[in-house]
């Protein structure tokens, strides 16, 4: 959430951000609205001081003096309680407004309409060139006997799939691989709950607006919701804390399937395991000080981290800046990678680093003391270490040999004991 104090300050900010963003919101109307509640709080405190006064001064009155002050008293307790209902509804209105009120990008995010405008920034690692007929991972999944498609569908729906065998192994290697990977570099492993109220999707600002792609329980749980992320419940673990400066930065390793509905992609990548209903991540989260350089060196560390696990894989992949239009209504910088994908002949996004500044913390109620006495709110910062079976695409595709066996990479081989290949069946 935006401080309306800020809007007030840079107006013109704002509305390019809006703009930018492609965020339909009319900042000057929402200073309106900040107006209405201010001078309706004012009228409603001014009540309420003149009740304490009368509250204060009865004990002191007898007689007929006394008995108006009570019927005095009375009048005034209707009136605050009439002034407390509308402050409550006029703040209601502009929290609506401030809740769809984006922050300012980056200065260094490049202007764009959308993920054709990102901006590379730097590769990683040559694209294989295939001296055989290469398959697609559906193809492989099928003559691997590792991934059935068919039948998920059959059982689920669209967008759904069964990993068997080896690919349930190297699924579950991978993810274990980048646990470990985190584990060693300090960062709290955390299993979180899977199902979060509506007051964690907004706090994360996953709310409003996101609504269409989660999966809601039904009317015995109307609050609750499927998590797509576990961002959502790592991030929101702080809620309404005051934390000490001397905790921070708090880093923290989420592990959890992950379920969205793809509403709105129709016919969109609906070949194979590319965009699905349920999968599984983990998600990097770290909550730090109120300070933009520390925030671009955890930026870079999470950026970092993700590298170094697909240079372990020996992935070739690029890293992209994300322009304004691709971007999430808090995020102030996010870069992505994309992993090459040779089915897609392209690189394909499997990770995206996002900066946040206060904009999670300010909903959540995040703050810690510094050395000065001020209670601030922290910065948070996310990214993707690994999302499967997604990255299974490349790890599949891009190891495969002519004789229709996929190589398992080394750095995962301790993990499926010490297998080296997985060998077509029949």
């Amino acid at each position: 959430m935006i401080d309306p104090n800020d809007i007030r300050k840079r107006p013109d900010a704002y509305k390019k951000a809006c703009l930018d963003k492609r965020v339909s919101l009319d900042i000057d109307e929402l200073l309106r609205v900040d107006d209405v509640y201010r001078e309706a709080k004012k009228s409603f405190e001014t009540a309420r001081a003149e009740q304490n006064a009368v509250s204060k001064l009865i004990p002191t009155l007898k007689g007929d003096e006394k008995n108006l002050k009570l019927a005095e008293m009375k009048d005034l307790a209707a009136r605050v309680k009439e002034l407390e209902l509308a402050v409550r509804e006029k703040e209601q209105a502009l929290e609506a407004m401030l809740l769809r009120a984006p922050s300012i990008p980056s200065a260094k995010v490049p202007l764009g309409k959308d993920d054709s405008e990102n901006v590379e920034l730097r590769t990683w690692g040559t694209p294989r060139e295939f001296s055989f007929q290469a398959k697609d991972h559906v193809e492989l999944g099928k003559s691997l006997d590792i991934l059935d498609i068919e039948r998920g569908v059959k059982v689920a729906g669209a967008r759904n799939y069964f990993l068997k065998g080896d690919g349930a192994r190297l699924q579950r290697a991978v993810l274990d691989f980048a646990l470990d990977m985190l584990h060693d570099r300090g960062y709290t492993l955390m299993e979180p709950p899977h199902i979060v109220r509506y007051d964690a999707m907004q706090g994360t600002s996953y709310f409003p607006g996101g609504e269409e792609q989660a999966y809601h329980l039904d009317d015995r749980d109307p609050d609750f919701y499927l998590i797509g992320t576990a961002e959502v419940p790592v991030c929101s673990y702080h809620t309404d804390e005051l934390l000490k400066e001397d905790q921070l930065p708090l880093r923290y390793a989420g592990y959890s399937p992950c379920y969205r509905r793809e509403a709105g992609t129709y016919g969109k990548d609906t070949a194979g395991i590319y965009r699905i209903h349920q999968f599984y991540k983990v998600e990097q989260v770290v909550f730090c000080r109120n300070d933009e350089q520390e925030s671009a060196k955890l930026h870079a560390e999470l950026l970092g981290n993700a590298e170094k696990l697909l240079q372990a894989l020996e992935l070739p992949y690029r890293v992209v800046d994300v322009c304004t239009g691709d971007m999430g209504l808090g995020q102030v910088y996010k870069n992505d990678i994309e992993t090459w994908m040779p089915s897609r002949k392209s690189y394909g996004e499997t990770h995206s680093c996002s900066t946040f500044f206060d904009f999670q913390s300010r909903r959540l109620k995040i703050r810690y003391k510094d050395s000065q006495g001020n209670n601030l709110y922290c910065h948070t910062l996310n990214n993707t270490l690994v999302a499967s079976p997604r990255i299974l695409i490349p790890l599949l595709e891009c190891n495969q040999n002519e004789d229709g066996s996929v190589t398992i990479p080394t750095v995962l081989r301790p993990y499926m004991k010490h297998q080296e290949k997985i060998l077509p069946k029949g």
